[in-house]
């Protein structure tokens, strides 16, 4: 099951690249993901409040009608980042290593930015809804999604 929620915690980061950073930091400093040094400098409480800050920021732009597309390359990349990192946190924590789990982050945060972005589209076309509350949905998928894997160990 670790593997999983390592791609999976990548998917969700594919979705909002700092929703699964924040997460992780929230359960290592609340110590539901036990890691070790240097990994348990994510869940310092300097970075749970920077990264909780920052995925507030990022969930509140998303909805703004000039935020750059997911799939540009700045963002593709921060989705490619932090899915890695969370992935490798998630291994580590589930007694896997990291280089596995930063690989299947990485996977899943490429599959989650591309598989978000069309899902996202082909929902706003095919229900006729405005893009936001489509976005909204897709916010509550990956603070749901990131808050359960965390919660699993």
């Amino acid at each position: 099951m670790t593997l999983l929620f390592a791609f999976l915690i990548g998917f969700f980061a594919g979705l909002r690249s700092l929703t699964p950073p924040a997460a992780v930091a929230w359960a290592v400093h609340l110590g539901w993901l036990r890691l070790a040094r240097p990994w348990a400098l994510i869940g310092s409480l300097p970075a749970v409040i920077i990264l909780s800050l920052l995925a507030i920021t990022e969930i509140i732009l998303d909805k703004l009608p000039n935020t750059p597309n997911r799939t540009a390359p700045p963002g593709l990349i921060a989705r490619i980042v932090t899915g890695g990192l969370t992935g490798a946190c998630v291994s580590l924590g589930g007694g896997k290593t990291a280089l596995v789990g930063a690989g299947l982050g990485v996977v899943g945060g490429i599959v989650g930015c591309f598989g978000g972005y069309e899902a996202r589209a082909w929902l706003v076309k095919s229900l006729g809804l405005p893009d936001f509350y489509i976005a909204l949905l897709e916010d509550l998928i990956a603070i749901g999604g990131s808050l359960f894997i965390v919660s699993r160990f």
